[in-house]
């Protein structure tokens, strides 16, 4: 329906401006706290821990941060927590309006695992709601106190959840889920600890109470675990406008081969903040990106066509391929395409073709050979979870046409 499609466009613009705030947000106070200098000592007298000057927006700035509380607390205080609440409100009313409305279009596929739409989202939840559990769970036992470990854990969590997510959902179901498992950990991280512990210390300056350091603490580690999550959490964002990705076999792999190397990323730019410039992260996480680019770029060997202990010193029939003529690639696209991409839709998900792209004539087909040839062969992400059932030997006759055409 089309009201749903403009509930779903501002939900989702909502859900970048909301999004652009919050990590905006992250990304200047993990800054601001590592540019903190010692200050004057008439400063340090009145319990300042370290101040910094800036010029922006024609003028200049003062800023100090306060090693335990002002004196008094100020009329207007400004608290940092909507950014994070509107984001993840957002994103899991897109979520619900999305994969869950839709759960026979965007979340289960029929190859994958044919799920009930019920147990679909049962899952979905489960993992997004549990995996907060046993991160907070984590954060608040003995294991906070030995990052290593805890680091450890928290990368096998993700792997493992990252595992059973493109196991029972689409491509872009799996990672979805795991971007709003990250973004839940994060809310999660603003609304159970860092706003708890906020509050406690304005009550303490405002009761003349004395402050707990390790309030301030565990404030601050929550806010440095978010600020590692935002690269990964930005690229699953964009990511299904990259079949490439969540289409490869291994898309659970992939992903979390992006991730790290996106937070390891990260912690280069956390260390030059702080002064310690290492070019070599840097270098690493450029080689890491591209070596992943070159494994799923990487043409796969289909299984079904190496002999087989069965088949050897058997006459192995190769399958037929018919010839790449206009007419029978017209028939195909209009058999497997045009349902969905035409003037007039017949699909029961898409009433209007997706992106604009139709292919009512040969003009309309030939003119996107390279995209249906990118999409059909390479990515194989259409059909839309294979709704028409393509064989092998119809994409072949795809390729075939394409490099043809392209010779």
């Amino acid at each position: 329906m089309a009201w749903l499609d403009w509930v779903s466009l501002f939900l989702r613009w909502f859900h970048v401006i909301a999004g652009v705030a919050w990590i905006g947000a992250s990304f200047y106070f993990i800054w601001l706290d590592n540019n903190l200098k010692q200050p004057p000592q008439w400063k340090q007298d009145k319990g300042i821990k370290g101040d910094l000057w800036a010029v922006h927006g024609g003028g200049f700035y003062e800023v100090s941060k306060y090693q335990y509380g002002p004196e008094a607390m100020p009329d207007k205080l400004h608290w940092f927590k909507w950014e994070a609440y509107t984001t993840w409100i957002s994103g899991f009313c897109l979520l619900v309006l999305v994969y869950y409305f839709g759960a026979s279009a965007y979340l289960i596929d029929p190859q994958v695992n044919p799920l009930s739409p019920s147990t679909a989202i049962g899952l979905g939840l489960g993992l997004i709601f549990g995996g907060l559990v046993i991160y907070e769970l984590a954060c608040r036992s003995h294991l906070a106190h030995y990052p290593v470990l805890f680091g450890i854990l928290l990368l096998s969590m993700l792997t493992f959840a990252s595992y059973f997510a493109s196991h029972w959902f689409s491509g872009r179901g799996a990672y979805i889920h795991i971007g709003a498992l990250i973004g839940t950990i994060m809310a999660g991280n603003v609304f159970l600890q860092i706003m708890p512990s906020q509050r406690l210390m304005v009550d303490a300056v405002k009761n003349k109470l004395a402050i707990d350091p390790k309030w301030g603490a565990q404030a601050k580690l929550r806010s440095v675990h978010n600020n590692y999550f935002t690269l990964p959490l930005l690229f699953i964002m964009i990511s299904n406008h990259y079949p490439v990705t969540y289409q490869h076999p291994q898309n659970w792999l992939v992903l979390i081969a992006i991730g790290i190397v996106a937070a390891w990323i990260r912690h280069f730019f956390n260390l030059r903040h702080i002064g310690k410039v290492r070019p070599s992260i840097l270098i690493s996480g450029a080689v890491g990106m591209l070596l992943i680019a070159i494994w799923v770029s990487t043409p796969l060997i289909d299984d079904s066509l190496k002999p087989s202990a069965e088949n050897v010193g058997a006459r192995v029939v190769e399958p037929q391929v018919l010839a790449p003529d206009q007419q029978t690639v017209h028939n195909l696209i209009q058999l497997h395409c045009a349902n969905c991409h035409s003037s007039t839709p017949t699909d029961d998900i898409f009433v209007v073709a997706p992106l604009g792209l139709k292919f009512d004539s040969w003009a309309d087909i030939s003119g996107k050979a390279a995209l249906i040839y990118q999409r059909v062969v390479v990515t194989r992400d259409m059909p839309f979870l294979n709704k028409t059932q393509m064989t092998e030997q119809e994409r072949e006759l795809i390729k075939n046409w394409f490099l043809e055409q392209d010779t």
